[in-house]
């Protein structure tokens, strides 16, 4: 049986958090989906837990946004083998977001097929 990869998903918005999370239970290679509101949790979950094998990450969200969590320095330390698909209805933020060290960038709203290729290629890797 092959490893299944752990998700943490980053969204203050519930429904998204919902969408994505019946996607991802529709992967053959996924395990846990972990949720949270905003980065600050986000980064409370990364500190705690080792086992999260890729991150989607939301932009626009309060406490601590996404590219707030992106150029967090503990945050860059415990996510710099984890891959970070931002999911976010944003196009601006995209250069941003990959040059503060996201791995990927999707825009909202998400299809399936595109968020499986996504994972896909980090979970080749």
């Amino acid at each position: 049986m092959e490893n299944l990869v752990n998700v943490l998903a980053v969204d203050d918005d519930v429904i998204n958090l919902k969408l994505v999370e019946m996607m991802l239970k529709k992967h053959g290679s996924i395990g846990e989906i972990i949720k949270a509101p905003n980065g600050l949790e986000a980064l409370n979950i990364l500190t705690q837990r080792k086992d999260i094998g890729i991150i989607l990450l939301d932009i626009v969200m309060p406490v601590m946004n996404g590219l707030e969590f992106l150029d967090n320095t503990q945050v860059k330390s415990l996510i710099k083998n984890i891959p970070v698909i931002v999911l976010t209805t944003d196009e601006t933020t995209k250069k941003d977001s990959l040059s503060k060290g996201a791995n990927d960038f999707l825009t909202k709203p998400i299809t399936e097929k595109l968020l499986f290729e996504k994972i896909n290629n980090f979970i080749a890797l």
